[in-house]
């Protein structure tokens, strides 16, 4: 008795939607050189601060 082999061929894949680019903003131009800044949303302001680390902390 004889094995017969199966070819497996993958399905096609779909297309991908082309990725829409994103603003982008350096966080020293939007802290004019400082360490913080003020975000506002609606109504609701936040603070965006860089820390002496170089990392971003938003707080309300």
């Amino acid at each position: 008795m004889g094995t017969k082999l199966m070819s497996v061929h993958p399905l096609p894949r779909a297309k991908a939607p082309e990725a829409k680019q994103l603003p982008t903003y350096a966080a020293e131009e939007l802290t004019q050189g400082e360490d913080r800044a003020l975000i506002t949303l609606g109504d609701q302001t936040y603070i965006l601060r860089i820390t002496r680390a170089g990392k971003l902390i938003l707080t309300k």
